[in-house]
């Protein structure tokens, strides 16, 4: 019931910044069981919120976490954040193959490729599609997994800390 009201009467970073993403970060402190109940309640509400956010005629962001990563709410967050500085999302979420992420961004032609990873070390299996990749397009890595001078090796952009702070820095760019 909280979370519900608070969805319909703050703002995009507020809820974020003040709500969700604290119980996020809270999330760790409990069972499994409790984090899997959290994540989903929260995951409902951010994809309820994504509606409709790949339309309009602003700039086109192409959102994914690389195979094997399932923790995507932060790039949830991070979409949803961009979309209100006026971006469009094409989300394809989790575990998404980086054969897939490539053909996805040829047929649809993003302004840029963005991919988050929760788990450290989870782009070094696909640092050279990465190259590759960043040589084609605009790649901007963030996450926990993009620690350790992975974006500067592969040749791509690193988000700042956060959803909020992330779309901030980035919109403007």
């Amino acid at each position: 019931l909280v979370m519900d009201r608070a969805v319909t009467i703050l703002s995009t970073d507020a809820l974020l910044g003040d709500v969700l993403l604290p119980v996020l970060r809270g999330l760790h402190a409990g069972t499994i069981g409790q984090e899997h109940f959290a994540s989903n309640l929260v995951r409902g509400r951010l994809t309820a919120l994504a509606r409709g956010w790949g339309g309009g005629a602003g700039r086109l962001a192409l959102l994914a976490c690389p195979g094997g990563e399932q923790h995507d709410l932060g790039l949830i967050a991070f979409g949803l954040a961009l979309r209100a500085r006026g971006w469009r999302i094409s989300f394809l979420g989790a575990n998404t193959p980086i054969a897939a992420l490539a053909v996805a961004a040829a047929e649809i032609d993003p302004e840029v490729v963005v991919l988050s990873a929760f788990t450290e070390g989870a782009f070094e299996e696909i640092e050279a599609e990465l190259v590759a990749l960043a040589a084609e397009r605009t790649v901007q890595l963030g996450g926990p997994g993009a620690a350790g001078g992975m974006a500067e090796r592969v040749g791509a952009g690193r988000l700042a800390e956060g959803p909020v702070l992330a779309a901030d820095a980035f919109a403007v760019a």
